[in-house]
């Protein structure tokens, strides 16, 4: 693929209109488009069919990572209003956060948060790069002020914060949903377990950086940041037996993608590092060592995650089933529906 025709993958038109502003209930009436790689073919389902697009012996592999209500709104003492939003957790009571605005914070500035009547407060420790550090002595502060850091692009208020979470959600840790794992119901596990397709899981704390776009059309130029990722041994030796007896491994999200294609780099899945942190940038061309098929959202453009879609895919298959959804007035994003790519 030519530069050129990657920056025209990259900047496919989405119709405002169709981005998700609320999740559809139940979770799995979602819209499902199966793209099949060998053939082209593309079809129409609903997200409950997903167990019969399976095969018996197919592993899926989920993330387990939970939103935790990463923003808040603080003032400074000349009363200026501050928005933070929690990354990663840096050391004991300190975190990595994205803060508006960061430029004249000074160095042990404390700054209350709003609707405490105690006026809790957080201090400001610093800035590392584009991002600051914060202090956050009393953590129940998060818990009880704490908003769920919906995506921009979603201006409907969340009724049930529930919603932004996945139904296996357990390690909190995350800024962001693994959203493909959205349209997952207890029902639909259930269904995939009797007829044969095992579950694992893996944890990969998703930091805004994900999905921040693309800076310039030089793909190369692009830097991913590092998000933190932990495999438990069940998770590998699952990998290893359902490459044994010829099933495929199907990742649920772009998130799990990125875990499994780091520990493929090693070689041998069993001796790869169960945990660290991972700054894989997948992109065309793009050689798949573990992954055999994926579910995954409709994408924004000029992201890192239509970039991976399109090399696990083919650009020109991606660019065909955006234009097929776009047709069939699918709903795009997070709260939107969902491919299966096999």
């Amino acid at each position: 693929m030519s530069p050129g025709d990657e920056r025209l993958f990259l900047d496919d038109h989405r119709p405002e209109e169709l981005i998700a502003q609320t999740p559809v209930e139940p979770r799995d009436s979602s819209r499902l488009l199966v793209v099949r790689r060998d053939t082209g073919a593309l079809a129409d389902h609903r997200f409950h069919e997903l167990p019969d697009l399976l095969d018996p012996g197919d592993l899926l592999v989920l993330n387990d990572t939970r939103v935790i209500p990463a923003r808040l709104f603080a003032r400074r003492r000349t009363g200026g209003r501050v928005e933070i939003l929690l990354l990663e957790r840096r050391g004991e009571e300190v975190w990595e956060a994205l803060i508006s605005p960061l430029g004249r914070l000074k160095p042990g500035e404390l700054l209350m948060i709003e609707g405490e009547a105690d006026e809790s407060e957080v201090e400001f420790v610093g800035r590392e790069g584009n991002a600051g550090l914060v202090r956050v002595a009393d953590e129940a502060i998060i818990e009880r002020h704490g908003r769920v850091p919906l995506p921009p692009y979603i201006r409907t208020p969340l009724d049930d914060p529930d919603r932004y979470q996945t139904v296996y959600a357990e390690q909190a840790g995350s800024a962001a949903a693994p959203t493909a794992g959205l349209h997952f119901t207890p029902t639909t596990l259930k269904r995939c377990r009797e007829r044969g397709i095992e579950l694992a899981r893996l944890t990969l704390h998703v930091g805004v950086d994900t999905f921040r776009p693309l800076a310039s059309d030089e793909i190369d130029a692009h830097v991913m940041h590092s998000e933190w990722y932990s495999v438990p041994e069940e998770t590998v030796e699952a990998i290893a037996h359902c490459r044994e007896r010829g099933g495929r491994v199907v990742a649920v999200g772009t998130t799990v993608t990125r875990v499994l294609e780091t520990l493929g780099q090693h070689g041998n899945v069993c001796a790869a590092p169960r945990s660290g942190r991972t700054d894989i940038f997948i992109r065309p061309p793009y050689r798949f060592r573990l992954v055999d098929a994926l579910v995954t959202n409709f994408h924004l453009p000029r992201t890192t995650l239509l970039l991976l879609v399109g090399a696990f895919a083919g650009t020109e298959l991606i660019e065909r089933a955006y234009e097929h959804a776009i047709e069939r007035r699918y709903r795009f994003y997070s709260f939107g529906d969902a491919m299966l790519i096999v």
